[in-house]
């Protein structure tokens, strides 16, 4: 896709560079937006397609795609023998694609480029920017080097050329944006390269959802949600009982004019991911498990009753201490099947998983009618944040997370969210925050109060106080 560009000179122009699919760059995404809506830039998005971007920016005038051809799917999975070609000429060809498409736009003021990947996004970037005479700036996510070693080793040559990549055209920018102090800090000490924090915020679309949003979200999502993975479940049992002709979902019922949300609905937990190794969704699985047996303990309930004997007795309406739990995974990835095929052998009477792919429309609008966020994110290199998380942040939504190295730059231990080393910790900090639910759950609702009171910074805020400064001083210097 590509949109018709304006006459406005190199000086009214920005360039945002992403060796990725744009649709699932959200943080690239926004930095478009802000810098047409915020510094009125006319931008140019050099990205791979594939996912949707939200519509603000295909809509927006000043805001013009081009769309590169991806990697071929089937040579990403050639066999291990052929690995050390693919990791040679794969970068090659993106190079000289990157090159092609660079060159042929209009020279900008300056460049951002999304980092990780580094190679060969780095090198074509900062030799189109040396031929236009524009600025080089890179957005540090995390290190390209580390992700590549949970692939290949630590001790592989080939990770060792691209940190080597990495380190030497990092100190070639002229301007560096970072996710956290602690990536801040690895990139002065060792790195030599200062870099400004600028943290991951939501934008304004990112709110909790109303009673009509929530029955409209989960109207449009009733056939993945009747759908189980494997054999029926405890939601999928229901799916003949509903309402029809838009009376009823799985969360709310219409009655009249008025909404209500069901007493008997099961607690939404939603975790998104991009399915990668950074990832152990092995962890969430396991405190599926325990969580599902552990209640069943709890209630004194006998192994020999029927899985369809309960569900019926949760459609009745009975009280119960603690709900069935409806976990969606939303997001795309390689592992995706792998654990999907895990899901399906799983045999759970109070745990139902659901994963898809939503719309940049309706992804806020299912964080904000959660009542749960997961996040299993670790980081390869222990110095970036999830932004899922501040995504559910700013819909109001509690987070359970995996503890590591700086996640509490982000979550703060009982006000935003609860942090976990294991799938037995989850497994406790799901029947803590879930029981009573869903009027007495009074853990949660506090974590909910809290959020609300603490606030959250939006991303147009941020940029303006962090990211516009920095753009503008790097002009400046780079035009003198």
């Amino acid at each position: 896709m590509m949109k018709k560009t304006s006459r406005k000179g190199k000086g009214g122009r920005a360039c945002v560079v992403v060796l990725g699919d744009l649709g699932r760059s959200p943080r690239m995404q926004y930095h478009a937006l802000s810098l047409a809506c915020q510094a009125n830039l006319e931008v140019d998005i050099v990205a791979y397609g594939g996912s949707q971007p939200h519509s603000a920016l295909l809509e927006h005038r000043s805001i013009h795609i081009h769309t590169m051809t991806p990697w071929p799917k089937f040579l990403q999975n050639l066999p291990w023998i052929f690995r050390p070609v693919t990791l040679l000429v794969k970068p090659l060809i993106q190079f000289l694609m990157l090159l092609w498409f660079l060159v042929r736009i209009r020279s900008p003021a300056f460049f951002i480029v999304q980092n990780p990947p580094s190679v060969p996004t780095l090198i074509a970037v900062k030799w189109v920017s040396v031929l236009k005479r524009s600025a080089f700036i890179i957005d540090w996510h995390n290190f390209g080097h580390t992700l590549l070693a949970l692939s290949l080793g630590r001790n592989s040559s080939f990770v060792a050329v691209y940190r080597w990549i990495e380190k030497h055209f990092g100190k070639m920018a002229d301007g560096s944006f970072c996710v956290t102090k602690a990536m801040q800090h690895e990139l002065a000490e060792n790195w030599d390269i200062k870099a400004t924090v600028f943290y991951d915020q939501s934008p304004e679309f990112f709110h909790v959802a109303s009673l009509l949003e929530k029955h409209e979200l989960f109207y449009r999502l009733h056939n993945n949600i009747i759908q189980p993975l494997g054999l029926q479940d405890c939601v999928s049992y229901g799916a003949g009982m509903l309402g029809h002709e838009h009376q009823e979902t799985f969360l709310t019922r219409l009655v009249g004019k008025d909404i209500f949300l069901k007493q008997n609905r099961p607690a939404v937990v939603v975790s998104s991911t991009s399915w990668t190794p950074d990832e152990d969704f092995n962890i969430l699985l396991e405190a599926a498990v325990m969580y599902d047996r552990r209640v069943a303990a709890l209630l004194n309930e006998d192994d020999s009753i029927p899985d369809e004997f309960v569900w019926k007795e949760i459609y009745d309406e009975k009280q119960c201490l603690f709900p069935r739990l409806l976990f969606i995974i939303t997001g795309k990835g390689p592992d995706k099947q792998e654990y999907e095929d895990k899901i399906s052998k799983l045999h759970l009477k109070r745990v139902a998983f659901r994963t898809m792919w939503l719309s940049a429309e309706d992804y806020p609008l299912l964080l904000g009618s959660a009542d749960l966020g997961v996040c299993l994110h670790t980081s390869s290199s222990g110095l970036d944040l999830p932004m899922k998380v501040v995504d559910m942040f700013g819909c109001g939504l509690p987070v359970c997370a995996v503890s590591y190295s700086c996640i509490d730059e982000l979550v703060k231990v009982g006000k935003n969210g609860i942090l976990f080393s294991s799938s037995s910790e989850l497994a406790d900090e799901l029947l803590m925050l879930f029981r009573g639910f869903p009027n007495e759950c009074n853990a949660l609702h506090s974590l909910k109060k809290s959020i609300v009171e603490m606030g959250s910074r939006r991303w147009s805020t941020e940029w303006e106080e962090h990211a516009k400064p920095l753009i503008s001083q790097v002009i400046t210097q780079y035009q003198d």
